[in-house]
């Protein structure tokens, strides 16, 4: 959980398999986030192009955040801090590690 006045950044991205990025945060803490759910179960087409695994590859860290496209796509750092919000899933993968 995320501190009052707690400043978070993703220091790390690696991509992890499928739609499975690990990140490594600006305080040690590590999240392995599977986008697959979110992807898959939208609707607009500006998130459905990155079903396609080479656009979807092509992720960065821009001032502490992860994006795509100059932030074509993004989220909430709290969320892939916290690993809620991008999708369910039942692969234990996704917890912290």
């Amino acid at each position: 959980m995320i501190q009052p006045n707690q400043i978070i950044a993703i220091e790390q991205a690696k991509y992890w398999g499928d739609y499975k990025i690990r990140l490594v945060f600006n305080d040690e803490k590590i999240q392995i986030i599977d986008f697959y759910n979110f992807i898959d179960s939208s609707y607009n087409p500006e998130i459905v192009k990155y079903k396609d695994l080479e656009l979807f590859k092509q992720f960065s860290i821009t001032d502490g955040d992860l994006e795509w496209n100059d932030y074509d796509l993004c989220f909430p750092i709290a969320d892939l801090y916290e690993n809620k919000n991008i999708g369910i899933s039942n692969d234990d993968s996704n917890a912290a590690a």
